[in-house]
């Protein structure tokens, strides 16, 4: 199955709905990806409004 990204928190998931925010916006067109594994202390994690751990996708279309 396709990763799909939600295009409210560019999160990553296989589901029909993004687990982390609940929106069912996703997208199959996305670029790049980041894996947050401290967002507490992450500069990218704060840069791109990141609050939870995870894979998220760079740029979502």
């Amino acid at each position: 199955m396709a990763l799909k990204a939600c295009r409210v928190c560019n999160f990553l998931t296989e589901e029909r709905k993004c687990p982390m925010c609940g929106s069912e916006d996703l997208s199959l067109k996305w670029k790049g990806v980041v894996i947050i594994s401290d967002s507490e202390r992450s500069v990218i994690a704060k840069t791109m409004n990141i609050a939870k751990n995870g894979k998220y996708a760079i740029s979502v279309e």
